[in-house]
C-alpha cells in the first residue's frame, strides 16, 4: 500500500498572496480618502472652479439716460480687457520644454608581477608558480531626453485682483468624449498690462503656473497599473 503526499510550497505560496492581498486591502481601507499618497493621489486638489463677481449685479431702474454705467461700461483707453474678479480671459497654450543629459565613464587598468628565479642550484624552482597579475576594467555611460509640448487655448476667470494690478486667474475645460472625459485646468498670477487688446495672454506670462492635462474613463484606466501592484511596487526591496 503506498500513500502520496502532495507538496506544501504551492500552498504556502498561495497562502502567502492571500495575505499580502489582505494587507494591501487593509492599508488602503485604513487610510484617508483625502490622503493616499502611497497610491499616487495627488493631495490637496487644485481649485480651479471659475470665479463669480464679487458683488453681484442688481438691477436698476430705468433713468432714461443712454449712458447705464452698470451695463457693462468700460472705459475707451482700458477696453473689454479683464481687470475685475470674475471677469474671463483667454490664456493661449503654447507650452513647450526640453531637456537632454548624458554621462559617461571609464576606467581601465592593469599590472604584472613575475620573478625569473636561478635555472640551476637549490634554488631553482618553477618559474610559473611566480607569477601574478590583475586587470580591472569599467565602463558606464547613460542619457536622458525628454520633450514636452502643450498647445491650445483655455478660457479662465479672475478669482482675485492685487493691489500692485496683477490678477489670479484660474479655470478648467472638460471634454466628454465616447471613452471618457478630459480636462484642462490652468491655474496662476497674470498681469494686466500682458492681457492684449483681444482679451487674450500666452501662458508663458502666466506666473506660478499650474496647468494640468488629466483625463479619467476607459483609456485613462488601461493606461494606469492596479492598486495591487503599486502597492507591491512601493514595499518590495529590488
Amino acid at each position: 500500500m503506498s500513500t502520496r503526499t502532495s507538496d506544501p510550497a504551492p500552498a504556502r505560496a498561495l497562502a502567502a498572496t492571500a495575505r499580502a492581498i489582505a494587507l494591501a486591502a487593509v492599508v488602503l481601507a485604513a487610510m484617508p480618502a483625502t490622503a493616499r499618497p502611497l497610491f499616487g493621489r495627488k493631495l490637496p486638489p487644485e481649485d480651479y472652479t471659475a470665479s463669480r463677481p464679487a458683488h453681484p449685479v442688481v438691477a436698476v431702474a430705468a433713468t432714461g439716460a443712454i449712458f447705464q454705467a452698470d451695463q457693462g461700461y468700460a472705459a475707451l483707453y482700458e477696453g473689454w480687457r479683464a481687470k475685475k474678479v470674475g471677469d474671463p480671459l483667454t490664456i493661449v497654450l503654447v507650452e513647450r520644454t526640453s531637456a537632454s543629459k548624458s554621462a559617461g565613464s571609464k576606467l581601465d587598468s592593469t599590472g604584472g608581477f613575475s620573478i625569473t628565479p636561478p635555472s640551476v642550484g637549490p634554488l631553482s624552482f618553477d618559474p610559473n608558480i611566480a607569477k601574478a597579475s590583475g586587470g580591472r576594467n569599467f565602463n558606464g555611460g547613460g542619457s536622458a531626453d525628454q520633450t514636452n509640448a502643450l498647445s491650445g487655448e483655455l478660457s479662465v476667470t479672475v478669482a482675485e485682483v492685487y493691489p500692485n494690478g496683477t490678477m489670479l486667474v484660474q479655470g478648467q475645460k472638460r471634454v466628454t468624449l465616447n471613452r471618457g472625459d478630459e480636462f484642462v485646468a490652468i491655474k496662476g498670477v497674470v498681469r494686466s498690462a500682458d492681457v492684449d487688446i483681444n482679451n487674450r495672454v500666452p501662458s508663458t506670462r502666466v506666473a506660478d503656473a499650474r496647468i494640468s492635462y488629466t483625463g479619467k474613463g476607459d483609456v485613462a484606466r488601461a493606461s494606469r497599473q492596479g492598486w495591487l501592484s503599486r502597492f507591491f511596487q512601493v514595499v518590495s526591496p529590488f
